[in-house]
């Protein structure tokens, strides 16, 4: 298949579609809606950060009440007494905000010490959502729980989806009362976003969640079930002008300089080798004026990313499936709101430095950046059936540019893309982007997406993996989404094409060479009861999915062959105890490798997700049982694969707290010999011990294995492989920025008598 044509089409498409958005935008008139009010006081006037509400100051600040049940939507009221109050006052630093939240039932208060970004609806919490741009499309949120734990992160509105990487300097205290609890919660503008002129009303809602209280949240803006974003709904912050028009010019810099000293030692069958080393590193922010930021890095050590998987020898070991909590990749991921596809920053190892800048207007705003990588990362390349793996072995640069313009109910967006491997060739992409939404005269909300991009690549490896010039090759890449939703149904259909010869290096693309289309029906069926048990919501659900191959001269790989189709039909529902299920039958077919058979592999996916008391957080499990694909034997045997998730948090003396969570992973083929033909098995079990919000004591345990044994058929020979992760750290941040750390990491591989062994001391510091 010719990339040009799918190129060509893909931006006829995004002008077709902008064309339209033009045509039918909107301005939606939010003057109409009741907000917070600010008041703004000097400096010298801000509260201390206490939690006590005994500031005068806080006396002068008008109250906001209206809180809305959001869930659950079991149609009841909520009780008496859980009344909250919210106050802000703004100074030339920081917004600032005083909430009263009461509850008759103080005893059953649930906030224990826990993990940053580990505050979820099994607790008390307040949380604020501020967008501070005015236009809906990304807001940054915290929420703080009754032991003063923070979540953090950005939320996107064109996918819906919550980063919790960036974390934000705020400064919170709590005090629990006889009748409920009072919280203040300082936040500096100099991390908020937004234009430096031109832009619209800040816009903010205020969250509450109480778990004994049947799992309810309480919001200060109440929103549809059926909103393609909730940030559509929140409402403004009056009297804010004044404060944007002072701090607009102010500057602000940050400096964090990091120490890390590590000791190594390891061993393998007859050679042990010893190391030490010690390295400085500087992160660099600064803030001219509102609407730039400027961020570079130098010689960072990523060893000790607050990361709950094993990470022993710096960045190389973190996997890509691993969130982001990188700083320096976390500044503009707004406007980075990018497919996977596009830029993946786990493709970037260990930056030697990095330099970036980011610009917010009203209407547009822009992101560039350059990094140098150490050799030692991971290259992927796509193809049809999997994704082959390479070792970078040289330093590379890694550069990016995105632009976006937006108003109402639409969005354009430019990228471009460009790894050098300097000597052995280059992988450039250029991208174009479009986005709509709509709501018509019924309610019905609708959102279309498009994406297209074109590569060409000169960088390759032989078939020895070793890298070389190769000669250049160009793909393209083209992608739709168009989402309907309405009171009774969400619907979703995506179709994604990926060139034979489509390569981003910045980004992740697990295959190319195939055409894929999907579709996610939902029938929202409401309130209803299963027996004594009340459902609070109830969704009928079809899932249609297929992959088909693309036709490619170059390794002859004959175009329409499927590889993998689904037909899932299911439900899903929500109970008592914060309870989700669901289900799903598996009409499904795979195939393993080019021009091998096409197999039935029919069953049943189900789930559980629970909180049935307060002292666990989370149990999770999901589970997959009947015929499974083996894809080295290319043979169907009985099998599944089941996952368990079980967190647990118990508060101690001293206002200590034990947080311990656990995993489970599981997966197998059965052969003919009636024993697992192919088996892969994963525990991890993770401890906690909390002596304040500001340092603890980790300890991880994992253990891997994976075995192939002779199934009776294929006569593959058999292996099996074993790993085993211990490490201890100890952490303490005695205030934002200022962080030390020690750690101790063992990790083997028995089978083969291999052992490595490190300690790692560091310390950051802001400045």
């Amino acid at each position: 298949m010719a990339t040009t044509p799918i190129l060509l089409h893909g931006i006829l498409l995004i002008c077709l579609l902008c064309a339209a958005a033009l045509a039918s935008a909107s301005q939606t008139d939010l003057a109409g809606r009741d907000g917070l009010r600010a008041l703004r006081i000097d400096p010298g006037a801000a509260p201390r950060i206490d939690g006590m509400l005994d500031d005068a100051v806080w006396q002068r600040a008008p109250a906001f009440t209206a809180f809305h049940k959001h869930a659950p939507r079991d149609g009841a009221h909520l009780p008496i007494g859980l009344a909250t109050e919210v106050r802000l006052v703004v100074d030339d630093d920081a917004l600032v905000f005083g909430i009263r939240a009461r509850d008759p039932q103080p005893g059953l208060l649930r906030g224990t010490l826990a993990r940053r970004d580990k505050v979820g609806l099994d607790q008390d919490f307040i949380g604020i959502w501020i967008d501070p741009v005015g236009h809906g499309r990304s807001a940054q949120f915290v929420r703080i729980n009754t032991a003063g734990v923070v979540t953090d992160g950005m939320h996107r509105a064109e996918d819906d989806e919550t980063d919790l990487g960036p974390d934000f300097p705020i400064e919170a205290a709590v005090r629990l009362l006889p009748d409920g609890y009072s919280m203040e919660v300082r936040w500096p503008l100099s991390n908020l976003r937004f234009p430096y002129m031109g832009g619209r009303n800040w816009q903010m809602m205020v969250e509450r969640s109480i778990p004994h209280a049947d799992g309810a949240l309480l919001v200060s803006a109440p929103f549809r079930i059926d909103a393609l974003s909730h940030l559509s709904f929140l409402h403004q912050v009056e009297d804010m002008e004044a404060t944007v028009a002072a701090v607009r010019d102010r500057a602000f810099l940050e400096l964090r300089p990091e120490l890390t000293v590590r000791r190594e030692r390891a061993s393998v069958p007859g050679e042990r080798t010893r190391g030490r080393q010690a390295g400085l590193g500087l992160e660099i922010n600064a803030r001219p004026r509102a609407d730039w930021v400027f961020n570079a890095t130098l010689n960072p050590d990523y060893s000790q990313v607050e990361i709950d998987e094993p990470v022993s020898q710096g960045a190389g070991n973190i996997a890509f499936s691993l969130p982001e909590k990188r700083g320096f990749f976390l500044e503009s991921a707004d406007v980075l709101g990018l497919p996977l596809a596009a830029f993946y920053s786990r493709t970037i190892n260990d930056p030697e430095y990095g330099l970036r800048a980011t610009w917010r207007a009203a209407h547009a705003d822009s992101t560039a950046m350059s990094l140098r990588d150490e050799p030692g990362g991971l290259v992927l390349r796509g193809q049809p059936y999997g994704t082959l793996e390479y070792l970078q072995p040289r330093r590379t640069v890694a550069s990016l540019w995105r632009g976006r313009w937006h108003g109402d109910g639409w969005l354009l967006g430019g990228f471009a893309s460009q790894r050098d491997y300097h000597a052995f060739g280059s992988n450039d992409v250029l991208g174009a982007d479009a986005q709509w939404r709509g709501e018509g005269a019924d309610g019905v909300q609708r959102q279309a997406t498009l994406v297209a991009m074109h590569s060409r690549t000169d960088a390759g490896f032989d078939a020895d993996g070793r890298q070389m010039r190769q000669a250049r090759r160009s793909g393209s890449y083209l992608s739709g989404k168009f989402i309907h939703s309405s009171e009774r149904w969400w619907n979703e259909f995506v179709v994604e094409a990926v060139g034979p010869g489509f390569v981003n290096d910045n980004g992740f693309v697990p295959q190319a060479g195939i055409v894929k289309a999907s579709a996610e029906l939902n029938r929202i069926l409401g309130n209803h009861t299963l027996g004594p048990l009340p459902l609070y919501e109830l969704e009928a659900h079809l899932g249609l999915h297929q992959t088909r191959t693309l036709a490619d001269s170059v390794s002859g790989q004959p175009g329409g062959e499927i590889i993998d189709s689904k037909l899932r039909p299911g439900f899903w529902m929500a109970a008592p105890l914060q309870t989700g299920v669901w289900a799903q039958l598996g009409f499904d077919r795979q195939r393993a490798r080019p021009g091998g058979e096409l197999h039935e592999v029919p069953a049943l996916h189900f789930g559980l997700e629970t909180t049935p008391a307060p002292w666990i957080s989370r149990i999770a499990a999901e589970v997959s049982l009947g015929r499974q694909l083996d894809v080295d034997a290319d043979r169907v045997g009985p099998g599944g694969n089941a996952t368990l998730d079980v967190g647990l948090r118990f508060p101690l003396r001293r206002g200590w707290a034990l947080e311990l969570d656990h995993h489970v992973y599981r997966a197998w083929v059965r052969g003919t010999l009636d024993q697992p033909a192919f088996s892969d098995t994963a525990w991890r079990w993770l401890a906690l011990l909390h002596f304040s919000p500001r340092d603890s004591i980790r300890l991880l345990a994992q253990n891997t294995w994976a075995a192939r044994r002779d199934d009776g058929v294929t006569q593959l020979p058999a292996w099996n492989d074993r790993q085993i992760h211990r490490s201890l750290l100890y952490r303490y941040q005695w205030r934002h920025g200022r962080i030390v750390s020690f750690g101790v990491v063992d990790d083997k591989l028995p089978l083969v008598d291999e052992r490595s062994r490190s300690l790692t001391f560091k310390l950051q510091w802001e400045v």
